[in-house]
């Protein structure tokens, strides 16, 4: 019968990730301890004298191993938070990173300037190009009651994951997803639209942290040669899928603001602002429909 206690197997943890070159070694320990049985973090210590089972011991063990082999704690745990909810992962989809909530909140702050959500109970339709674990389009639901929308993703495993996480919500009544190729056979057009495509250059994969580049779905990361092969495919197409007056957000690479942003002029775009994310890097690219037509 073990005798080993929660303070024990918590110090051996932090010790293995730190010689492993971990940067918050006690921090993760907590968290995964407190995932394998059931304690928020800051219980863990609370704790610290529990004697554990074997079983419990083992399952810890794997998640420390995990971490220590650089996989990340939202995939460990399989769920990560986006604009204050928190979406379920799977191997399909990329965790949600906080520079694709700039879409979210820079086209939010567009709509609600206009006192649009106060003042009208108009249907909102939203498009999300890339959809993942549904965290954008979700993110506009939940924020926007009058809205329904529509998630779009190449990869299956994907689109089950976003279903998985609107009913989870309580959207599922509000959103459809579908395994189609970017905007291939969509005719209709919508208030909104959002489009996070993989961006990162083929060559630029041995630059990667070892925790996207071993861990990531490759399908959600690369986009071509250059990272811009789904760009030229849904950026000539975005005049036909946004009603007039509405909103598109485009999320973008590093070093790619100037190519992005000729390839909305050319879609004839000349409504266009871009934003930069928390490390100062220009991120997404807001555009807005010709006409007078306000959403």
């Amino acid at each position: 019968m073990s005798n080993t206690r929660i303070s024990d197997i918590v110090n051996a943890a932090a010790v293995q990730l730190a010689c492993a070159g971990v940067e918050d070694p006690h921090l993760d320990v907590r968290v995964l301890v407190g995932h394998a049985l059931g304690l928020a973090p800051e219980e863990v210590l609370n704790s610290a004298g529990r004697v554990l089972a074997g079983k419990e011991m083992d399952f810890i063990g794997a998640l420390i191993d995990r971490r220590e082999r650089r996989e990340t704690l939202n995939r460990i745990i399989g769920k990560g938070e986006f604009c204050g909810l928190w979406f379920a992962l799977n191997e399909a989809t990329l965790e949600p990173r906080p520079e694709s909530e700039i879409i979210v909140r820079a086209i939010l702050k567009k709509v609600k300037t206009i006192f649009w959500c106060f003042r009208s109970h108009k249907p909102l339709r939203v498009l999300d190009l890339g959809t993942g674990s549904g965290c954008i389009l979700l993110s506009f639901l939940h924020a926007l009651p009058n809205a329904t929308g529509l998630g779009i993703d190449l990869a299956p495993r994907a689109v089950e994951q976003a279903r998985e996480n609107a009913k989870r919500l309580g959207l599922e009544k509000r959103c459809e997803f579908r395994i189609n190729n970017w905007n291939a056979g969509i005719e209709e057009k919508f208030d909104i639209v959002s489009f996070n495509p993989p961006y990162i250059p083929l060559s630029d994969k041995p630059k990667l942290m070892r925790a996207v580049r071993d861990y990531d779905p490759p399908l959600a990361l690369y986009g071509g040669e250059d990272g811009l092969d789904p760009y030229r495919v849904v950026v000539p197409a975005l005049p036909g899928l946004i009603k007039k007056g509405g909103y598109a957000g485009i999320e973008l690479g590093d070093e790619q603001t100037q190519a992005v942003g000729l390839l909305l002029k050319q879609a004839g775009f000349t409504d266009i602002e871009l934003s930069i994310d928390f490390r100062g890097f220009d991120r997404v690219f807001v555009v807005r429909q010709n006409g007078r037509k306000n959403i």
